[in-house]
């Protein structure tokens, strides 16, 4: 399977989570290193669902970018928002580096 996932840049490290596995987070030091942990936190999120008996999602998020003229505080966007949030999508079992 395919998930979307959305890696922020936070003061000191970065964050990532899964849209379509609520609870399925990661934070690393580098790119590198969050993406590589969130693939291990979704392998075993999925695993924990199947062990329960409960129903794997389906990828269903869609990933696209927006061009704005201007970033304007209030207009859609909160004081402390993110234009520099990266969007990535990863194969389970992909490296950063087989992304192509």
């Amino acid at each position: 399977m395919r998930y979307a996932i959305i890696i922020e840049k936070a003061n000191a490290n970065f964050s990532a989570y899964v849209p379509d596995l609520p609870g399925c987070i990661a934070t690393g030091e580098t790119l590198e290193e969050v993406e590589q942990l969130l693939r291990k936190a979704i392998e075993l999120h999925v695993q924990g669902l199947r062990e329960d008996g409960l129903a794997v999602p389906q990828p269903t998020s869609q990933v696209t970018y927006l061009e704005v003229a201007a970033l304007i505080e209030g207009v859609g966007c909160r004081p402390k928002c993110r234009p520099n949030a990266r969007v990535a999508s990863l194969p389970i079992g992909a490296t950063r580096a087989s992304r192509g």
